[in-house]
């Protein structure tokens, strides 16, 4: 069934603009870097001010400035189409007069969703990387906080800080999934996931709440910039790690549930 799914997938046009557009701002941003003005103030030091100064920057800039809604929209977009196209289209039924459990129809679908929103976020970093270099040359990444890292250990870096930015989005992918199972629309399921997303990230910034945002699913999407802090503070990557795990376990066992007692044959 997962062979089967990724067929479907990857014969539709979104997938391929969904993963273009992946691809493309790191193109636009490297271009940016490399025709554009610099900084004028000290103070605006960040991996955008810093890009010029080595390729394996490009791919930090691009990953601080797409996590926090470019990223998002296309990872919910391959979660929250993955059930409720299916149901708008009618197809939904058929798929089970075949001898397949609901729950193999489900993790084939989610196995599939969960794997092209990791391919969108890779594109985005390799894409990002192999242009900065040419743009920019194997230098040593130096980091916001005056960290220099040799290319070498920077690039190690950067795949723990893609692998961080993959799992941070399950919590929301898994919510996409959800209410995926729950509508028949795609695009009711990827704004509603997006829309607690977007919510999370304003709570984030009201400063009373304090201890609260601890507990908010976006709370540490950006920790992986901890990894290129000098020193490296790995802290706030463990609790974000830890953060999404309740999240996936309970908003995928309520998708299981859900369309258990669906009863989609109407």
């Amino acid at each position: 069934m997962i062979r089967s799914e990724f067929q479907k997938q990857l014969f539709r046009l979104r997938t391929y603009v969904a993963l273009g557009l992946m691809a493309g701002i790191p193109t636009l941003l490297t271009l940016a870097f490399k025709f554009g003005g610099g900084p004028e103030h000290d103070r605006e030091r960040s991996f955008f001010s810093l890009a010029k100064s080595s390729g394996l920057n490009v791919p930090l800039a691009a990953l601080s400035a797409m996590s926090v809604f470019l990223i998002p929209i296309v990872v919910l977009m391959f979660a929250g189409s993955s059930v409720a196209e299916e149901a708008n289209w009618g197809s939904l039924r058929y798929l089970l007069i075949r001898p397949v459990s609901r729950s193999r129809l489900l993790a084939s679908k989610l196995a599939v969703a969960a794997t092209l929103g990791c391919v969108a976020i890779l594109v985005v970093v390799t894409v990002g990387t192999l242009e900065g270099i040419v743009a920019f040359g194997w230098h040593p990444v130096t980091s916001p906080t005056s960290g220099i890292f040799q290319p070498g250990d920077a690039l190690g870096r950067i795949a723990l800080a893609t692998l961080y930015v993959i799992w941070s989005m399950s919590g929301i992918v898994a919510l996409g999934f959800l209410l995926s199972t729950m509508t028949t629309s795609s695009m009711g399921a990827v704004s509603g996931a997006m829309g607690v997303a977007i919510v999370s990230q304003i709570l984030e910034a009201i400063q009373p709440l304090k201890n609260l945002r601890s507990f908010l699913p976006t709370h540490y999407w950006h920790a992986w910039e901890s990894l290129f802090a000098d020193p490296t503070n790995t802290d706030h990557l463990v609790r974000g790690v830890l953060l999404q795990v309740p999240y996936v376990i309970i908003f995928l066992g309520l998708a299981w549930w859900w369309f258990w007692r669906k009863d989609i044959m109407t």
